[in-house]
Formats: structure tokens, sequence, C-alpha cells
């Protein structure tokens, strides 16, 4: 049994950008910076474990959604055959990518032998087949090779993977909310890859003693009685369940005003970010923030609460520019705009 998601304490802008996620997949994925011990891999698996069970064609080692038009070969054969695919219940998980993984590990591999002998193609699923729809958790990710790292956020950008072998090709969908973890004493990422994550938050040990004591009780009620401390939080779990559902199904009609987009672009352009994604991804997930809000258009608010979890693995320090100048530049520009303000109550 997993600590209940609603019982982490703390770690409120990692949380957030964890719900947003779910809320709307195409916000990016989620870099986590800092420290080891903070919560980290357990909020991500208590969160996957909040979340209701998904519609998924049954049988299916790559989870398509029935109702999706994403499909791996072999469903998109089944529907055009049968005219129709069965259904089955399944639960989010979390699927751990392995530091030294290959690519033919994490892509799947073609069955060369098997097509040229048999007429069928026969494909062994790899880690992005059993992520799709799923949660993808990368443990230091800036210790992964490079092209691993490109071949996963290539695969999260176009929300597919295909494998092809002397013209024989396979495809399946490979939509998952990429969880990346970095030290960053101990590398960095190439800045064009830190880009490629839709947030970021930076995490740190909690110094506050009243908290601190909180997670010590709280821990120590899991572990003596773990059914028992569940069921004391499983109002609050099924509560904030409800809401993150009730926001998915709301997120299509939640609209943002042009002036708030105006807004916008002055604060990226002012933290003179390079490219759009910046943009992009302030957009979708001051949306998300909105409906998880009950509400049907974005506000300022929305904007101001996200905009730091956007722009903060972003910011660029110029030559000669001191340590720390960018992220007051950022501070500057959300105070001109009155977005300023702390995450307030999501």
């Amino acid at each position: 049994m997993i600590l209940p998601f609603t019982a982490v304490v703390g770690q409120e802008q990692m949380k957030l950008g964890l719900i947003l996620n779910v809320i709307d997949p195409a916000v990016g994925g989620l870099l986590i910076m800092g420290e080891k011990g903070t919560g980290k891999s357990t909020a991500v698996r208590a969160l996957a474990e909040l979340l209701p069970e998904m519609d998924v064609a049954a049988g299916c080692p790559f989870n398509c959604d029935p109702r999706g038009k994403l499909l791996c070969s072999s469903c998109a054969d089944e529907l055009a055959r049968t005219g129709v695919l069965r259904r089955e219940k399944k639960k989010m998980k979390v699927v751990e990518l392995p530091l030294g993984v290959t690519e033919d590990r994490l892509v799947g591999t073609l069955d060369i032998e098997h097509a040229l002998r048999r007429g069928e193609k026969r494909f062994d699923p790899g880690i992005l087949a059993d992520a799709n729809r799923n949660f993808l958790y990368v443990d230091e990710v800036n210790l992964l090779e490079d092209h691993i790292i490109d071949l996963l956020l290539d695969s999260a950008a176009m929300g597919r993977n295909v494998v092809e072998r002397e013209g024989i090709s396979f495809t399946h969908p490979a939509r998952f909310i990429l969880v990346g973890t970095m030290n960053p004493e101990e590398g960095e990422l190439r800045p064009q890859l830190l880009d490629r994550f839709g947030l970021s938050v930076c995490v740190l040990s909690i110094k506050e003693k009243d908290l601190r004591v909180s997670i010590l009780k709280r821990r120590s009620e899991f572990d003596l009685n773990p059914e028992g401390f569940f069921m004391a939080w499983k109002g609050e779990q099924d509560a904030l369940s409800k809401r993150i559902s009730d926001a998915i199904e709301r997120l299509p009609e939640v609209e943002i005003a042009d002036d708030l987009l105006d807004v916008l672009v002055e604060i990226t352009l002012a933290m003179n970010v390079d490219g759009h994604r910046s943009d992009i991804v302030m957009v979708k997930a001051a949306r998300a923030l909105a409906a998880m809000r009950g509400m049907k258009g974005v506000t300022s608010r929305e904007i101001g609460d996200v905009a730091r979890l956007a722009l903060n693995h972003r910011l660029r320090r110029l030559p000669f520019e001191e340590i720390g100048s960018e992220r007051r530049k950022m501070e500057e520009a959300l105070a001109r705009f009155n977005l300023s303000g702390g995450m307030g109550n999501s």
C-alpha cells in the first residue's frame, strides 16, 4: 500500500506540477531538481494510485485508448476488421526507466526473421509501450546517455513510437507523463533538453519544525496501520480524485482571453527565453489550473501561479551577469503585472 497523496506533507509546487500534467498531459512533463529523500517518487506513485481506472483496449500491451484516434498497429487492424475494440479497466501505474537502459529496451524490437519466414509482424514491446498512458519516471535523468534522452523526449513530443527495421515498421502510441529527477550537483542537462520538459520545480528538504514533525507522525502512523491510515485519508483522497476527474472533463471548455495572452508573452519576452515552448506550456498549464479550480476562463492568478513552473528551467543568464540575476528579472517581470503572489489554494 502507498502513502496517500493527500497525506504527503509540503512540496506543494511539485504536487501541483504533477496534477497539472494529469489534467493535461500535453503540458509536457515535470522535471524535479534537488535533494534526494524529499518525497519525489512517493508523490508520483501516490498520485497514480489516487487516479480512477481508465478504459483500455482489452488485451493490448500498449494500453490503447479504445476511444482514441492513435492506436497501435494491432488495435488498428482489429478495429478495421471488426469495427469495435473490446474494453477493460486498468489503473495508472509508474513505469521506471533504469539508468543503463539500451535503445532496444526503450523502444522495443521487431523480429525480422519471423516476418520474413511467416509474413507476420512480431514486435517485442519496450519500456515506451508499457509507459503509454502511465507515468514514466526517470531518476537522475541528467545521467542518461544523450541519445537515450533524445529518443525519450522525441517520443514524448510526438505521442507515438515508431520502430523500423529492414523496411518493416511497427507503430504504437506513447503518450505518457514524463517525470524526471536530477541533482544539479551531479551534472546538468543540455539547455535544449531542459526546454523539452514542460514544467520544473526545485525541491529541498523541509526546514520548518512543525512540518518535519508532521512527516514523522504520518509516516509512523502509516507504517503501523496502513489500512487504517488510508481509511482516515479516504475522504480527502476521494475529493481530490473527483476534482481532477472533473477538471479533465472541464478542460476543453476553458478559455484564455487575448489580454492575458499579451501579458504572458510580455513576461516571456522580458525573460529572453528561447523559442515558443514556454509560452505554449504556460497557456496549457494555466488552463489546466483554471479547470482544477472549477473555472471556465483563465485569470491573471493562474498565469502567476504557473509562471515559475514553466520558466524556472528556461532562465538564461547573459555573459558577465551575476549569479541569480535571471531569477530577479523573472520576479520583477511578474511583479510588473501583479503576478508575484504565491500559489495560494489550488
